[in-house]
């Protein structure tokens, strides 16, 4: 068993060669939006393996959406977002998460998307189960084409942390690219993701 001496020695010589203090580095400025940044934010969206879907008004969207859920086959789609006609699963309703399994579609609001990597900042506690946008088959995001950013510094400038409960980035699909390098989409959530922009 060591001593205290020696414990003492330890830390004493792993404080002596601790390295000099560095100051921070200066953060840049957040870039302007592009010239058309829902173009930019639909492109990143691609990239990144989600679709993107341009909606003229809110009006169109629950069209489009049952549309989607048509042609995905979805039979179960739950929707956080008010859409007359969408969705037969009523989320706050549920009893539990594990009644969350089986549904083929979940339609989620974004808060704000951003141009630079196709992601959409999501806020999950207004949801009964968080746990909804993982566990379904496929992913649809709304988010208001005046609600681009241009890139994360502007992202985070607008992100609001007070108090518990899960608040992310999404983009695009589940996927995965560390077995053997090839990508995997769907890998440990949703198949696909669709990106619904408003106006």
């Amino acid at each position: 068993m060591r001593s205290s001496t020696s414990r003492e020695d330890i830390l004493s010589a792993l404080r002596a060669a601790e390295p000099p203090a560095v100051p921070l580095p200066e953060l840049p400025e957040p870039g302007p939006l592009p010239a058309d940044p829902v173009a930019a934010f639909e492109l990143s969206v691609r990239a990144v393996g989600g679709e993107p879907v341009r909606v003229p008004d809110a009006a169109a969207l629950p069209g489009l959406v049952r549309a989607l859920a048509e042609r995905l086959g979805a039979r179960r789609v739950a929707s956080a977002v008010d859409l007359p006609g969408v969705g037969d699963v009523d989320l706050q309703a549920l009893p539990d998460p594990h009644a969350l399994e089986g549904i083929d579609l979940a339609i989620l609001p974004g808060l704000f998307g951003v141009a630079e990597n196709g992601a959409v900042w999501v806020d999950t506690r207004p949801l009964a189960h968080r746990g909804v946008f993982v566990v379904a088959q496929h992913l649809a995001l709304v988010v208001r084409a005046s609600e681009i950013v241009s890139d994360l510094h502007a992202a985070y400038e607008r992100i609001d942390l007070a108090g518990p409960g899960l608040r992310l980035f999404v983009s695009g699909p589940s996927k995965t690219a560390d077995i053997e390098q090839a990508l995997v989409i769907g890998a440990h959530g949703a198949r696909s993701c669709t990106v619904f922009v408003v106006g």
